[in-house]
């Protein structure tokens, strides 16, 4: 067993109507909040107007900001100079991992009188954050990104600048998560797909990671193994809470996984992609990772037998097919696996790239800035171009 470091995790309170817990952790920790949600499905909802209600009559402070889209330096920046006078003792963000990733950003930027732009990574002239913010609470309400358990915010910019880059620090992991599968019952299929593929991509490539450990790798298999039964389900039919309560769970466990080990090609792909193109994040994974996952497998393959990365992909299909993992199998495992990605790919009809006018001419351009820093094999140029022409 390798040495590993177990990062910062949120508290978490998992379980449908656990929102009912939120004006009461609110109530023990400020007695004003700024919260942040999506433009229209929570806020517009019932559930919004008890919140709304409970608070006032704990006469407890509350603001409310709505976004839309993935956010942008610009978004935070303007939400952060608006309220920043206000001096919220906390800030909670109920909505998809955009909008998560939005108020995580904006709890770190409340007590900065500068740009987010100086704390994201890889940024000209960007600087580490000190990690000083406004407590936190995350309330997710989709199964995907896994932002309730990753001390990172993914910001975008779109254009020919474009980029998609992160402002991260251990104590960016919300103090609290509140997951409740009862606010996803609502989301539509479209978006159940794209943000269930996301957390599948997650859990495979922080399995399959150069820096994933036992931990990680139980956590990751968890989280497969709930999406390989809740999926499909989730797709299906929105109000089966049996199987949201799953998706939940798997997308809970990727953004620890995430964490922790990091991520592949795929990831690597939807930075530059996210900058260039408004793609949502969900379907980059969704139609990526069956091409990325078949070129990884090859490439492996050419090393010769033996490979523990090999053997990690077939036990990720063995999971998958409901099988007891048996060496003398691994191929067949392995085809499960990348089978299993094209059936989900064509079931939930999720686009290809060129549905949002990635086209031949852009291939150079994307390639020369994709990573896959923590992928399991190191692609070369050849490879990167092959999984990014499979996904026009």
């Amino acid at each position: 067993m390798m040495p590993f470091t177990l990062g910062k995790l949120p508290r978490i309170e998992f379980g449908p109507g656990n929102l009912a817990e939120l004006p009461r952790l609110i109530n023990e920790s400020t007695r004003s909040v700024l919260i942040i949600t999506g433009a229209s499905s929570f806020y517009g909802s019932e559930k919004w107007k008890n919140l709304t209600n409970d608070l006032n009559a704990r006469s407890i402070i509350h603001f409310h900001v709505s976004v839309s889209g993935e956010p942008s330096p610009d978004v935070v920046d303007d939400i952060a100079s608006q309220y920043r006078d206000k001096k919220p003792g906390l800030v909670v963000a109920i909505g998809g991992g955009s909008v998560i990733d939005t108020g995580k950003a904006v709890s770190a930027m409340l007590l900065k009188n500068e740009t987010v732009k100086h704390y994201l990574e890889g940024f000209p002239g960007a600087s580490v954050h000190d990690g000083v913010k406004v407590p936190f609470i995350a309330v997710p309400t989709t199964a995907g990104t896994g932002s309730e358990a990753a001390k990172n915010a993914v910001l975008s910019q779109v254009g020919p600048d474009g980029f998609k880059r992160s402002i991260r620090h251990d104590n960016f992991v919300p103090d609290i998560s509140i997951v409740d599968p009862e606010l996803m019952v609502s989301c539509p299929p479209a978006v159940t797909a794209a943000c269930g593929m996301d957390a599948f991509v997650q859990l495979l490539e922080s399995f399959v990671s150069t820096a994933a450990n036992e931990l990680t790798d139980a956590l990751a298999l968890s989280g497969l193994a709930q999406i390989r039964e809740n999926l499909a389900a989730a797709y299906q039919d929105g109000n089966n809470i049996i199987a949201r309560t799953g998706m939940a769970y798997a997308a809970l466990m990727s953004g620890i996984t995430l964490s922790h080990a990091g991520l592949g090609v795929v990831h690597g792909f939807a930075s530059v992609l996210g900058g260039f193109s408004n793609i949502p994040h969900g379907v980059i994974c969704g139609v990526m990772i069956g091409p990325a996952t078949r070129i990884n497998i090859r490439y492996l393959k050419d090393t010769g037998g033996g490979n523990p990365f090999l053997e990690k992909y077939a036990r990720a299909g063995s999971l998958l097919a409901r099988q007891e993992y048996v060496p003398e199998e691994q191929d067949d495992y392995l085809d499960f696996l990348v089978r299993q990605m094209d059936e989900w790919t064509e079931a939930f009809r999720i686009p290809r790239l060129g549905a949002f006018g990635v086209g031949f001419h852009d291939v150079n351009r994307i390639i020369q800035h994709t990573r896959n820093k923590n992928n399991p094999v190191k692609l070369d140029r050849g490879g990167i171009k092959e999984i990014l022409l499979t996904c026009l």
